[in-house]
This record gives C-alpha cells, structure tokens and sequence, in this order.
C-alpha cells in the first residue's frame, strides 16, 4: 500500500508548469520512484517532502509530511534565524564576544567541550552549524533567548514545531530531572557516559524535544530562503553562508549543487533519529526537501539506517534536477 500511495501522488502531481508560457508536460521519472518509496520504506517511523520546480515543471513527493517527527539538531536553524534577526534590529551582533565554560558546556561538542575562553558569536553560530556543536548551541540560545527563538518560529506559523530550553535542558530532562532543570555539566556530562541514573524521559516528550514535521520544515526554507524573514539582503546572505556549512548537506546533495541546510540526529535509550531537511539549487530548478525517520536501536543500527538512506536521498535529489532542468 506504501509503494502505491507513493506513485500515486508522483503521478498526480509530477507536470504542473511553472509559468503559463511553458509547455506543460508530465515527469515521468522511475529512478526518483524509486528512491522516495526505498526511503519511506526504511524501518520505523518515516517523513518525507520535496517540493521542486525548474523549466520543466513540478515536482511534489510527500509521505506523512504534516507527522510530528523528531529531527534533532536540525532545530539549530531556528537559532540561527532569531540571532540574525537580533542583529537587524540593533539588539546583537555577530562580532560580539561570547564566552566559553562549564556554565554552557554540553555533550557532543567538536568543537567546545574541551575549549574555555571567549569565541566570536559569528564563530559560535558557525560551529553550531558546522559540526552541529552543542555547547555553541547553548552559548547561542541562552544569549538570544529560548523565548525569541519560539516567537520566530510562531510567526512563521509553524506550530507543530517545538524547540528545547537548551540542548543541556533537554539532556537533563530526558535523563530523568525536573522539567526545566539543568543538572549542571559535570552530571550531564556523566550521564553522556554511563547512562542515567533516574528513570528516563522518551526523546518525544511535552516538556522539552525537537520535533517538527516535514511541511514545517520545508516551509521553514522555502520562506526564508526565499527572502520573507529579513529586512537586508546582506542578512539573508549570512543565513545562506553559514546554512551551507553544515556537513550533512555534501553527503547528499548531487556533485555541485548549493545546498543550504542543517541535518539532525538522536542516540537515546535505544532510540535513533535522523533528519535532513534543506533546499537546493542548480541552475534554475530549486528544491526543498525534508527527509526523516525515527526508530529503535543502538549506534551500530544508526550507522546502517545512515548508509541505507544516504544513496536514496541523493539519487532523489539528483534526479529532480535531471528531470526538471
């Protein structure tokens, strides 16, 4: 039932012209059928979207798009919007000093957790984007405010997306605190290591997660990429900038294609995430896309989730372009 629902709505909606001018015509691609029914079919809890136009037409592949998901650090481009958008308004800046300490401090932190001193907020956003660094993260979030970041994403109408205090918040709550306490880094940090030693929170809980759907998140790109969330176009600029430093963008965008993006990923009490939402562009055909799936294992069962999508994911996206450009 899967494997049809999907050509169905390929079917039904694969030839939409973008312009009246253009000649209207139906895309008819089997590799790109494929690839999305190979990733919706991938075990447990999957999402999928992707919206693209070019001279060609239109494409649109969904599959529980409007489904809460978790997506992890792909909640950092939340972040990142509310932080440029402080500095429009005069109440922030990118060159501003930011310090480095155990009072910020998180786990999985390439870049941070073993590094105190002061770091510029442009260096801190980038890393937070970068290498998806945590402690970055929370020197951003407390310094914007958890607050703004959610009067951001309320504006745009994304309401089935939620976002944590603090991503040390949020390990603090799934290991079993208070909602809304933080345990400290030395505890946290602990935790990390040998597990929790209260009873544990599920990654999808009510008080703090990071959970989106998939319309959210491509509307999410859509709006802002398309210029509707800041007033200066050197803003958008630095948005694009730093979205296009995120690792997860090369290992599944097609060779030489601009992709702006921030993927996500959870290993918790023998729970997996994975997401990857974004856009890309190749000449004149753009696309936005979300892929996510959540599912039960260990790291070894992540990796291979991992590998098993990476190849689909990509063949999807490159063949959009080779059909619509």
């Amino acid at each position: 039932m899967r494997r049809r629902a999907v050509s169905a709505a390929l079917a039904a909606t694969l030839a939409a012209p973008v312009t009246p001018t253009l000649a209207q015509g139906t895309v008819n691609d089997a590799a790109l059928d494929e690839a999305a029914r190979t990733l919706i079919g991938l075990p447990g809890e999957t999402a999928l979207l992707l919206e693209a136009e070019g001279p060609k037409g239109r494409i649109r592949v969904a599959h529980r798009e409007t489904a809460p998901i978790f997506i992890g650090s792909a909640i950092k481009t939340f972040i990142l919007g509310a932080w440029l958008r402080e500095v429009e308004a005069g109440r922030l800046s990118l060159a501003e000093s930011l310090t480095v300490d155990d009072t910020v401090r998180s786990p999985a932190s390439l870049v941070f957790e073993a590094l105190t001193g002061t770091a510029p907020a442009q260096v801190v956003l980038e890393a937070m984007i970068t290498h998806s660094d945590n402690t970055a993260t929370d020197i951003a979030i407390h310094r914007v405010g958890p607050a703004a970041v959610r009067a951001l994403i309320a504006s745009r109408g994304l309401t089935n997306t939620r976002i944590p205090d603090s991503t040390r918040i949020m390990f603090s709550t799934l290991a079993g605190a208070p909602p809304g306490t933080d345990l400290g880094w030395i505890a946290v940090r602990d935790m990390a290591q040998n597990g929790p030693t209260l009873p544990p929170r599920d990654a999808i809980n009510e008080f703090q997660t990071m959970v989106s759907t998939g319309r959210e998140m491509v509307d999410w790109y859509a709006g802002v990429l398309g210029g509707g969330l800041f007033a200066r176009p050197e803003t958008l600029d630095a948005f694009k900038r730093i979205q296009m430093m995120a690792d997860a963008m090369p290992r599944v965008a097609p060779p030489d294609v601009i992709a702006y993006g921030k993927g996500g990923s959870i290993s918790w009490n023998n729970f997996q995430a994975l997401a990857i939402p974004g856009q890309m562009m190749a000449g004149p055909v753009k696309a936005n896309f979300f892929f996510a799936v959540n599912f039960p294992g260990d790291d070894a069962e992540a990796a291979r989730i991992t590998e098993r999508l990476r190849g689909p994911l990509r063949a999807l996206l490159a063949r959009t372009l080779a059909a619509l450009g």
